[in-house]
């Protein structure tokens, strides 16, 4: 069994509204719920990040462009040239 501690947030009222439109819908079981899962997500993505700023520190920094298109052509990841299309008048 979980334990939850009951604490008081303030949140705009437009993500309040977004977290009630989600209960209503079956998204989650209360707003309680909904706001729980943002911040495990948001605490996971925290985590993610320190543990990338760490690997680039031991590895000697982030890739550049160049290595960057090596590797997302080596992983099959490569972007696909945007293809400009004419507006017809």
């Amino acid at each position: 069994m979980t334990t939850s501690v009951k604490i008081a947030v303030s949140l705009p009222i437009e993500v309040a509204e977004r977290a009630r439109r989600a209960v209503r819908k079956g998204h989650a079981a209360s707003v309680s719920a909904y706001v729980a899962t943002a911040l495990e997500e948001r605490a996971k993505l925290d985590e993610l990040a320190a543990l990338l700023s760490e690997m680039l520190a031991e590895s000697g920094g982030p890739l550049s462009a160049a290595e960057r298109r090596v590797a997302d052509r080596a992983l099959g990841v490569a972007k696909k040239p945007v293809r400009k299309t004419r507006v017809r008048r």
